[in-house]
């Protein structure tokens, strides 16, 4: 059996690290998903989603010259990514139950755990700077005597 990158397969969890899931191919062929592409929300740890043994459709996302084969669970599954849920949510932690007008306005859109951080980052240092300038003058300044 020849793999070909793009192509989608059936395999078997054969190993869990913190980083991922190896996948038994068949054919001694093994490849590697690494935990971003188990699924589209944010894992913890990889065992609440997946343990050794378990059928795992996958598809084929790179073959080094090495031999080595990444795979992606996400990118195999055949519902799009707007529509895909996190396999660790349960129903109680969803906001379903809450009227649509006070939900949070990112939830109506798609966007990546990466630019979710980013964001975060740029808006928590441009308060430290508002909070440095703003105490600034109340500490006495310069030469003035600290305790």
């Amino acid at each position: 059996m020849t793999l070909k990158v793009g192509e989608i397969v059936t395999g078997k969890v054969s190993g869990i690290t913190g980083f991922g899931a190896f996948i038994d191919l068949g054919d001694h062929k093994n490849g590697l998903v690494h935990i971003s592409e188990v699924s589209d929300g944010f894992i913890k740890d990889i065992h609440d989603v997946l343990n050794v043994g378990d059928d795992v459709k996958v598809k084929v996302m790179k073959i080094g010259d090495d031999g080595k084969i990444g795979l992606s669970i996400r990118a195999a599954s055949d519902k799009p990514q707007a529509d895909a849920k996190p396999h660790h949510m349960h129903k109680s932690q969803s906001n379903s139950h809450r009227p649509r007008s006070s939900q949070p306005k990112h939830e109506n859109k798609p966007e990546k755990f990466d630019a979710l951080l980013s964001n975060f980052l740029k808006q928590s240092e441009s308060r430290l700077s508002d909070i440095k300038k703003n105490t600034e003058g109340k500490r006495g300044g310069r030469g003035g005597r600290r305790s």
